[in-house]
């Protein structure tokens, strides 16, 4: 288990995006973290008390939480600074990036010699099978995106809140570094063998009760040429009764490339609807999640009205706005 309070370490992060796990944490679970550390250029700020490591154990946080996740998530050696000076205060760190703390030796020496604990949330426990695509009881909800990081993990944790208070019987399944970080649980399904992704997800949602849904934490988006891999192993190991199409429609190109325009929403509808269904021929679009941070409360209205009106799908920002809408659509499924 990874000890709590946390410390919130947001690095150099180039822009807000990039602390996306730090967000995410203090979002959902605020109890659990004390404070941010910011280094010198440090473009991110997720609203926590700006601490040193020093404020910060006086403030009883147990575990620094690597609170970035930047493109190859690689740990620089600027970082390792002030890991190491964590690890010898007696901080455990903990981290969802594919470059390990345990693959870092002079991390893994400086955590012996203070006795402190590494955390790899990123690395898979358990030996997946290969998807058979075997109909499972129970229901289950896919987020899918336009784009990566618009908001697939905020619009399932608010599902999972807007179904528990109706009465409904929910489960979040966690599929990131991030989800996992704040449930505890879960599949770090990027980090797995190719082969065995999508049989992950059908270890991840088993066989449950009539009535029980899991809410699928998406990833990545079947658009994104980088990470279309993982979203198509969630379509087809999720074997999801419903999909719901999350979108950011401030962004200008896909994150971290470019030359690609993000899709519309209808496109990732029609062609993440086709995909669901060949492994459950039921499948249905039953909502549109809109990430409107970047938008005035009335600029926000409007879009999602528009955005309604277009597709014939409720349409909501889960976060600003609540998901009941997109629970009743599930009830009335």
């Amino acid at each position: 288990m990874i000890e709590t309070p946390y410390l919130l370490f947001l690095g150099d992060a180039p822009d807000q995006l990039s602390a996306k796990v730090a967000q995410g944490i203090k979002d959902w679970r605020p109890e659990n973290a004390v404070g941010q550390f910011r280094m010198p250029g440090c473009a991110a700020d997720v609203g926590l008390k700006d601490m040193t490591l020093a404020e910060a154990k006086e403030a009883g946080a147990k575990t620094l939480v690597i609170g970035v996740a930047n493109r190859g998530g690689l740990i620089s050696q600027a970082w390792k600074d002030v890991l190491i000076e964590a690890l010898s205060m007696g901080f455990d760190l903990a981290s969802g990036l594919h470059n390990l703390l345990a693959g870092e030796g002079d991390l893994v020496a400086a955590s012996q010699v203070a006795g402190t604990t590494l955390h790899d949330v990123r690395v898979p426990n358990v030996q997946y099978p290969i998807a058979n695509g075997k109909k499972r009881t129970g229901k289950r909800v896919l987020a899918v995106g336009t784009d990566c990081s618009v908001g697939k993990m905020y619009t399932a944790l608010a599902l999972d809140t807007a179904m528990r208070e109706r009465g409904m019987n929910s489960t979040f399944r966690a599929t990131g570094q991030t989800g996992i970080l704040i449930t505890g649980s879960g599949v770090p399904l990027d980090a797995v063998i190719a082969d065995f992704m999508a049989g992950a997800v059908e270890y991840l949602t088993p066989d449950n009760e009539p009535d029980h849904w899991d809410i699928i934490e998406g990833q990545g988006s079947l658009f994104h040429v980088s990470y279309s891999g993982v979203t198509l192993a969630l379509i087809h190991g999720g074997q999801p009764d419903a999909l719901i199409i999350c979108h950011e429609p401030t962004r200008k190109h896909m994150r971290g490339l470019p030359e690609y325009t993000p899709p519309s929403i209808e496109a990732v509808r029609d062609m993440a609807l086709t995909l669901a269904q060949v492994a459950n021929a039921d499948c249905k679009v039953v909502g549109v999640a809109v990430n409107t941070q970047h938008m005035s409360d009335e600029e926000a209205t409007a879009y999602l009205s528009e955005v309604e009106a277009r597709t014939g799908l409720p349409s909501v920002d889960p976060f600003r706005h609540g998901a009941a809408r997109l629970a009743e659509a599930l009830e009335n499924l």
